[in-house]
């Protein structure tokens, strides 16, 4: 259990780390008119993929550890449906996937920035959060 944990927590700088160079790429791609590319297409679906595989495994992890002992207290099931909203909102990019790339680069952005947002006022809900 410690070590489903201890992936938990990693994952979290990974996808820190997707969402900064996703943020980055998809800010000067709109500022700049750019074409949305494969590369861009690939950073939107690694993002909302590693968004799935993060909650998933604190799925997995707040079933076991609550089943174990830890129960079910109210924080954790807040922490929970915040990420899995998270988690749904960031596969809001197949919804522009036919806009023009202007758009579609604007959207991906506020896409991130609003996973991020989600995301932190999922962790707040952690007592240590």
């Amino acid at each position: 259990m410690t070590l489903l944990l201890t992936v938990h927590s990693f994952m979290r700088w990974l996808i820190l780390i997707v969402a900064l160079v996703a943020v980055v790429k998809f800010a000067l791609g709109w500022w700049r008119g750019d074409s949305f590319k494969s590369m861009d297409r690939g950073l939107a679906s690694g993002f909302s993929g590693l968004m799935d595989l993060q909650a998933t495994i604190g799925l997995i992890f707040l079933v076991w550890s609550g089943l174990a002992g830890a129960g079910f207290p109210m924080y954790r099931i807040e922490h929970a449906v915040t990420m899995i909203i998270a988690a749904a909102v960031g596969h809001l990019f197949a919804r522009w996937k036919n806009a023009e790339d202007k758009i579609r680069f604007r959207n991906s952005l506020f896409i991130v920035l609003d996973v991020l947002i989600i995301v932190f006022i999922g962790i707040i809900r952690l007592p240590r959060g």
